[in-house]
């Protein structure tokens, strides 16, 4: 398998992509750098970007990346300057909006939010505390718990309440982990529109970095009519070659 940076040289260019000194840190203001990826996400950005600003252990910054949105996306992100640093790109993906987050990052941490989705208070806090005290641990998630945006029609919902227990959260929003153990994994495949996550955590299993997964909800996922029942079922492909790759790392291993 090649390393993460002959396998995506270009990201790696980028000057901007240097890890920090663990020893240089403040712990009181830890160095977290939080990525927020929007397309069009103008409905629920706000609500996004409050659940990040309203953590009990502040973050270093907040980058809302726009992936070449069209609607109202940008004009409400600025709403939060300077509180909130703003990038835009022409659209190309979420997984490339968050790569292009990584890339202008400053902190020793990344944590990753949808821009439809929202943080409990004390995601940060609670995640940051458990990396500090287990150094054997390289990346920490907590629990998901759904729940139905309040737009969605009624019929819709009636067959969703049985779907919102609360899980175990494997996905980026449910996640922290320092930015040089992310780099040795290596970016967000760009080529996947849906599954990049899962790609990544594939990669990251086989280099053999570590995780925890807390009893704490850090993350609620927003169920509306735009991500429910896997909507973009055309790119189901992709998952498809993510368990080839898996497999292939497996019997390379």
């Amino acid at each position: 398998m090649q390393n993460a940076r002959s396998r995506f040289p270009s990201f790696y260019a980028n000057k901007n992509i240097k890890s920090k000194d663990k020893t240089l840190r403040n712990l009181n203001s830890p160095d977290i750098s939080v990525i927020i990826p929007v397309y069009n996400g103008g409905k629920y950005l706000a609500e996004a970007i409050e659940s990040v600003l309203a953590q009990t252990l502040e973050p270093l910054e907040v980058i809302v990346v726009d992936d070449g949105s069209t609607d109202q996306s940008l004009e409400i992100a600025g709403n939060f300057v300077p509180r909130v640093r703003i990038v835009s790109q022409e659209n190309k993906g979420a997984g490339a909006a968050r790569n292009t987050g990584i890339r202008v990052a400053k902190g020793a941490y990344l944590a990753f939010l949808d821009a439809d989705d929202l943080w409990t208070p004390q995601k940060l806090s609670i995640q940051h505390s458990f990396l500090e005290s287990q150094s054997k641990t390289d990346m920490v998630f907590g629990m998901v718990k759904q729940f139905i945006s309040p737009e969605l029609p009624a019929e819709y919902q009636g067959n969703l309440r049985k779907e919102m227990a609360t899980m175990a959260g494997y996905s980026h929003g449910a996640m922290l982990i320092e930015r040089a153990k992310f780099l040795r994994v290596g970016p967000f495949n760009e080529q996947l529109e849906i599954g990049e996550f899962i790609d990544w955590f594939s990669r990251a299993r086989h280099l053999g970095l570590t995780h925890c997964i807390l009893d704490d909800i850090v993350l609620k996922r927003r169920i509306h009519n735009q991500n429910m029942g896997i909507y973009k079922r055309g790119h189901l492909k992709d998952y498809t070659a993510l368990l080839r790759e898996a497999i292939a790392r497996k019997r390379i291993k």
